[in-house]
């Protein structure tokens, strides 16, 4: 096996950065912390992609956050379909794709 390239020694470094991250706010606050830890990071993220010019960030956002709120709603009134597919959905889209960044 090869050495890592200074590159892939970075993206590997931020990888670990993010994981161990998430770990301390899951310890220190539980599930609370851990979703201002993404929060955080999300919105240091997309202040990121804003100055590098891709604005359309903002619309991702919010329909991320309109879809959440549906499903949130959906599932308030008794309809736990939406729900369900959205964090099973979530939960295989993040387990393809670990945190790189």
């Amino acid at each position: 096996m090869r050495p890592l390239t200074s590159a892939e020694l970075a993206v590997e470094n931020q990888r670990t950065w993010l994981v161990e991250e998430e770990r301390k706010a899951r310890e220190s606050r539980g599930e609370q912390g851990l979703m201002e830890n993404w929060l955080r990071l999300t919105r240091s993220r997309i202040a990121k992609d804003i100055k590098a010019g891709r604005g359309d960030v903002y619309r991702g956002f919010a329909l991320v956050c309109r879809l959440f709120m549906t499903a949130m709603d959906k599932r308030a009134a008794g309809d736990r379909r939406l729900w369900d597919d959205l964090l099973q959905y979530a939960q295989r889209v993040v387990e393809q794709n670990p945190p790189c960044r």
